[in-house]
C-alpha cells in the first residue's frame, strides 16, 4: 500500500539544527535503505491553481492558502498497512517537533 505523507509548514522561526539534520538524514537513509521510501521532498510556498468549467479553463498564480495551512513537503512510502504508515509518520513528528502532518492513501498502479 503506497501512502502520501504531508507536513505542513509551522510558525516555529527557530531554525534546524545539526541534531534536526543528523536525525532527519538517519531516518531518511533507513527508509531508503528498506524501500519503504519511494519519493521526499520539500515543495514551495506557492503554485498554479487550474480550475476547469464549462470547457473553460482559468489559471491564477498562488498562494493560495495561509502559510500555517501551506504544505511544506512531502514522502511518498509504500507500506504493509496504515498502522505502519501511521508510525512512520509519529516517527517523523518525534524528530521535527510540533506541527501537523497528513496521512493519505494513494490509489492506482
Amino acid at each position: 500500500m503506497r501512502y502520501l505523507m504531508t507536513t505542513k509548514a509551522t510558525d516555529n522561526a527557530a531554525a534546524p539544527d545539526e541534531k534536526l539534520f543528523a536525525e532527519m538524514g538517519a531516518f531518511v537513509e533507513e527508509l531508503t535503505a528498506s524501500g519503504v521510501l519511494l519519493a521526499t521532498g520539500g515543495l514551495a510556498p506557492f503554485g498554479v491553481r487550474l480550475i476547469s468549467s464549462g470547457g473553460e479553463i482559468t489559471v491564477t498564480d498562488g498562494p493560495f492558502t495561509e502559510a500555517k495551512e501551506a504544505v511544506a513537503g512531502f514522502a511518498l512510502v509504500e507500506v504493509r498497512s496504515e498502522e505502519e504508515a501511521v508510525e512512520l509518520a509519529r516517527r517523523f513528528r518525534r524528530i521535527v517537533g510540533d506541527g501537523e502532518s497528513v496521512i493519505q492513501q494513494v490509489f492506482g498502479p
